[in-house]
């Protein structure tokens, strides 16, 4: 059994922080030059974290797996980042952010590790308007504020519809003048494929260059994984084709523990799917739902003429319009946490109220704000989603309201780590969306970016120094070691053997069934009897998998096929582990909706007697996976049913 020591400082939870920044290991400027750190993945998290730490003087290699961090999937969180400035002069504080974001959470995270993000979210805002981040501002030029879901105060700073890209351009301006001082060598191109453990501490990592296709060794005195999260289980999902959950899975597979996989966001603003050939999703930002009103008709009848196309939504008169979020959660309308916003559009869909030609859609409608403010004020905050919308769907939404479905979004599981970040491997750190720490069962719109920049920016550079302090005698590693030949042939093995295969199935028709399976058993409602069902078929189709995949091309070169297929075959195991994760936890909680336990309204029913706690598993080779559990204990706020309905907290 691994042992879960969250490490957790002692004392009051608003000095915790500053009693661990006071009392942490400190290297001094000599000797962090002869400490090496990799860190994997260059969006926010890894960029940030990166660039501080070649900042601090130690030297560090990132990985990228593009040919550029700029084209890291942080650009993609459009709408916005939390931080309790409280610039609007609204109520909010670091309190009320730590509150929301728990609440929010649906009482499934570390209290601690919560607060910290609260704390230093303020510094985040600080830290990117001083790279000249162009945050949007008011008429006066302070820094406006627009709200997301889960708050009743306007938190959110943004940079129109582009937030993710903008902040990433601050973090890659930081990274670039690490990499042109020497401090930070970039290695463009390289995908993990398995993690180095010498004497039980992360010591390196196995890369395969993805245009030459050689397999490379690296190695460090510790290790940060920053690869992002893994709904492209799912197949379609939110996210980049390329986005994987493998580097961690491999982390998993030597040794960290696995913490709540089940926790899955569905995020209620995305396009919906429109065919069988379509390979991934379209978020639209939750920021639309601060001015666009969501509804279905009230009548079945109307519903089923939207779909034939023989009535228009325009069509519909005001008293036919079932503004069903407002009706619901009169005290957070339209802003209510993503969990709740995607199961209630579930309910009215498969009432039969849902639009498009499908069913599967609601109205998110933008009349009345174009009547109240302009259309010019609508296009000058939303404009560019707009304009993304009208391309893929061919129809205007200052005209005819747009269409929106729940999909795949984010993970909030993700590698088990304590107070500091750190793994139950000794020097294996992860941050960003790769750990599982800051989020319970469901994430707050715009928090994403938040404890990426937290993570990169202004925890790792403290904890991971923290742990160091004691390496500096410690030669650097050779890669000639066994570990490390071992590492390698592992992973040549697992290649020679995919592109040896020669099966008569492709790689994205296995990937397409897994989704099918997840989406129907592991998606937006789970069941006992589904969940069982999943766990039966995904066996079965990883042994089909491994007998016929065809891999064409060759281990030389680039070879996107291969890739994929390595890819596909971790999501084939994860998919497992997240189903057997959920079947074990027998309540609902967040985007964790178990239909067998939900109260009279349709709300998420948890079981805090049984399941209050982290699930974090652990890897048991051929055998069933072992559960280990931290427990949550609330010490400075009141654990009770989430409740968007009114305005109390």
């Amino acid at each position: 059994m691994a042992t879960l020591n969250s490490k957790i400082p002692e004392g009051p939870l608003a000095e915790k922080w500053k009693n661990f920044n006071a009392h942490q290991n400190l290297v001094n400027p000599a000797n962090k030059r002869k400490l090496d750190i990799i860190v994997v993945g260059t969006g926010l998290a890894g960029a940030a974290a990166a660039a501080s730490l070649g900042e601090l003087g130690f030297i560090v290699k990132n990985f990228c797996i593009q040919d550029s961090p700029r084209r890291a999937h942080s650009i993609a969180a459009q709408g916005g980042i939390n931080a309790a400035k409280n610039y609007p002069n609204d109520g909010d504080s670091v309190y009320r952010l730590f509150y929301d974001t728990v609440k929010g959470g649906d009482y499934r995270a570390r209290e601690a590790n919560v607060y910290r993000l609260a704390e230093v979210s303020n510094s985040i805002i600080d830290q990117c308007v001083a790279q000249g981040v162009p945050f949007a501002r008011e008429y006066g030029g302070l820094l406006d504020n627009r709200s997301f879901g889960g708050a009743l105060v306007s938190r959110t700073f943004y940079a129109r519809g582009q937030t993710g890209q903008q902040l990433l351009l601050g973090a890659y301006g930081a990274l670039s003048k690490e990499v042109h001082k020497g401090s930070v060598k970039m290695y463009t191109r390289r995908e993990m494929l398995d993690l180095v453990i010498v004497d039980g501490r992360a010591r390196g990592i196995i890369t395969r260059n993805t245009v030459t296709g050689e397999i490379e060794r690296h190695s460090a005195h510790t290790v940060v994984i920053a690869t992002g999260g893994y709904g492209n289980v799912f197949f379609l999902s939110t996210n980049a084709m390329n986005s994987n959950g493998s580097s961690a899975w491999q982390c998993y597979k030597k040794g960290a523990a696995f913490a709540n996989p089940c926790f899955v966001q569905i995020h209620p603003t995305c396009i919906p799917v429109h065919g069988d050939f379509q390979s991934k999703l379209t978020l639209m930002s939750e920021s639309l739902r601060n001015d666009g009103r969501i509804w279905v008709p009230k009548n079945k009848e109307d519903a089923r003429k939207i779909q034939k196309g023989e009535l228009k939504p325009t069509e519909i008169a005001e008293e036919n319009r079932d503004y069903y979020l407002e009706r619901r959660y009169p005290a957070f309308g339209n802003l209510v946490p993503r969990d709740v916003a995607s199961r209630a559009a579930k309910e009215r869909c498969d009432a039969g109220h849902g639009v498009g030609n499908t069913g599967l859609a609601v109205y998110l409608d933008f009349k009345d704000a174009i009547n109240r403010l302009g259309r010019d004020v609508i296009e000058a905050r939303y404009g560019n989603l707009f304009q993304m919308y009208e391309k893929i769907v061919d129809d205007n939404p200052y005209e005819t309201p747009m269409m929106i479905y729940p999909a795949i979004h984010y993970t909030m599981g993700g590698i088990w780590v304590d107070y500091e970040l750190e793994t139950t491997i000794p020097g294996l750190f992860a941050g960003g969306e790769a750990n599982f720490s800051d989020h319970g069962a469901n994430r707050l719109g715009a928090s994403a970016l938040m404890q990426g920049l937290a993570d990169g920016y202004f925890v790792l550079p403290y904890t991971v120094q923290n742990y160091l302090a004691d390496q500096i005698n410690v030669p650097r590693f050779s890669t000639d070691l066994p570990e490390f030949e071992e590492a390698e042939k592992a992973v040549k093995d697992k290649l020679d053997k995919l592109i040896n295969n020669k099966g008569s199935k492709s790689v994205d028709s296995f990937h397409k069934r897994l989704g099918h399976i997840m989406w129907d058993n592991v998606g937006m409602a789970r069941n006992k009897e589904g969940l069982e069902k999943a766990i039966k078929e995904i066996k079965a189709l990883r042994e089909e998998y491994w007998k016929d995949v065809d891999v064409p091309g060759s281990l030389e070169g680039v070879n996107v096929e291969l890739e994929k297929a390595v890819r596909v075959a971790d999501f084939l195991e994860l998919g497992e582990l997240m189903a057997r994760d959920a079947l074990h936890r027998k309540e609902s909680s967040g985007g964790h909706f178990r239909e067998e336990y939900q109260t009279p309204e349709g709300e998420a029913l948890r079981n805090d007697k049984d399941f209050m706690y982290v699930a974090a598993w652990e890897y048991n080779g051929d055998g069933e996976p072992i559960l280990n559990k931290e427990p949550l204990n609330y010490e400075d706020i009141e654990v009770k049913t989430r409740n968007y309905k009114e305005a109390k907290s």
